[in-house]
């Protein structure tokens, strides 16, 4: 069974050499759908002998389901720049497990590392999305941030995805900051309304449950910046929130 790899890419000339080469271990081709990269991204890519296909930015649910078409298999393995399967994940696919069973989509679990450290806390692992899905019953959602694949009948499976997102807690923080905004935005279009408490209220619970109830406690100085990361995110995506319907107004 051949299988296509899809990746969205905006300036990942550091990562998109090594996530290529790790998806045409399983995958017979690789498109590549660059939001017009300012760097070397689609050089490399096409050096390595993927397709790239160059759109703007739609939104992250929309830019994947642009390259659906470009794609000749129906099994899409749909990884970011930064994500690798790890070995299970691998012999997953490679032995044609996914083919057992009605199933059209699959849920790995990912592995978060900030530089070489796993975040295995603050309910950061086990962290589960769906990467792999057959185009012809399931696709990507709609979704502005953080889409999820709309399936017939999806099945989670103990086999990982190594994400390398950040380097810093700088890089955390910032990627969170522009996700609250998308998130802020998409929750306006949904008509979504929110109260002065919400961004209080959600950020507290959410520091929370990331530092006590998802072990953050036990984990140093790490366990308490991912907890106030968490909560950042979760304060500020309502209080932009805030800000989008007071200018509606």
């Amino acid at each position: 069974m051949k299988i296509s790899g899809l990746v969205i890419t905006f300036n990942e000339e550091k990562n998109i050499g090594k996530c290529i080469d790790a998806l045409q271990k399983v995958c017979d081709e690789v498109i590549i759908v660059d939001s017009f990269s300012k760097d070397r991204t689609a050089e490399i890519a096409r050096e390595k002998g993927a397709v790239v296909i160059e759109q703007s930015f739609l939104g992250d649910g929309p830019q994947r389901t642009h390259g659906l078409p470009y794609c000749k298999n129906d099994w899409i393995l749909n990884l970011d720049a930064d994500e690798f399967l790890d070995k299970d994940a691998e012999e997953f696919i490679l032995n044609q497990k996914y083919l057992e069973g009605n199933y059209d989509a699959f849920s790995f679990r990912v592995k978060n590392f900030l530089g070489d450290k796993l975040i295995d806390f603050s309910g950061w692992y086990p962290d589960h999305k769906v990467r792999f899905f057959n185009k012809q019953t399931a696709r990507p959602s709609d979704s502005i941030v953080h889409q999820k694949i709309i399936a017939q009948n999806e099945k989670k499976v103990a086999v990982h995805i190594l994400h390398y997102g950040w380097d810093s807690l700088d890089q955390i923080i910032a990627k969170k900051n522009q996700y609250s905004g998308w998130h802020a935005q998409q929750l306006l279009d949904q008509g979504k309304k929110v109260n002065s408490f919400k961004p209080v209220l959600n950020g507290t619970v959410a520091f929370i449950r990331c530092y006590f109830f998802k072990k953050g406690i036990f984990n140093g100085i790490d366990g308490l910046s991912i907890a106030m990361i968490q909560s950042f995110f979760s304060y500020m995506k309502y209080a932009k929130l805030l800000k989008l319907q007071k200018k509606q107004k």
